[in-house]
């Protein structure tokens, strides 16, 4: 790939010999969404997700991985985490603590190692996208691969809706 230059964590995942393709897109500084990202790549909002950290009160940090048009549930994500609430980190401690920018953040190549949760939609689908770590370049990779390389934890994440018997 000509001209694109990896990133931390596409170096990691060639070291642990991890396929994926680095995908470059547009960045809109007034429009960080990863709507945004899934309109500029042409791809299912569904298989581009987000990196959140939250912090419980009692575990620590923690890192999430959702689907992109979807917000995290703090409740089960506490719950998840061994904690009795959680909360998105503020804006100003995530470079120093992840060593990532707010629409960069990767689940892959933190500072340092936080428990990881991916939202059990991410196994739906044969690929998916996380930021590779920088605004502009996303991580096309199967999902099994990240979570096995993350040591992840699959998870209910985001609100649901109720399914009835009528949806299945």
């Amino acid at each position: 790939m000509a001209g694109i230059n990896k990133t931390n964590a596409a170096r990691l995942l060639d070291r642990a010999k991890i396929h994926y393709e680095l995908v470059p897109y547009t960045v809109d500084e007034n429009n960080l969404a990863a709507t945004h990202i899934a309109e500029q790549l042409n791809e299912n909002i569904k298989q581009v997700f987000k990196t959140l950290v939250l912090s419980g009160e009692r575990s620590g940090y923690f890192v999430t991985v959702i689907p992109g048009d979807d917000e995290v549930d703090l409740k089960k994500a506490a719950k998840i985490a061994g904690a009795k609430k959680a909360d998105l980190i503020p804006m100003k401690e995530l470079l120093p603590l992840t060593g990532y920018i707010r629409g960069g953040c990767s689940p892959i190549g933190m500072k340092k190692p936080f428990p990881i949760y991916i939202d059990s939609t991410a196994t739906d689908f044969d690929y998916i996208y996380v930021s590779a770590g920088i605004r502009g370049l996303q991580l096309k990779l199967n999902p099994k691969d990240l979570i096995t390389y993350t040591h992840a934890t699959i998870a209910e994440l985001t609100h649901k809706e109720e399914k009835t018997d009528n949806d299945e």
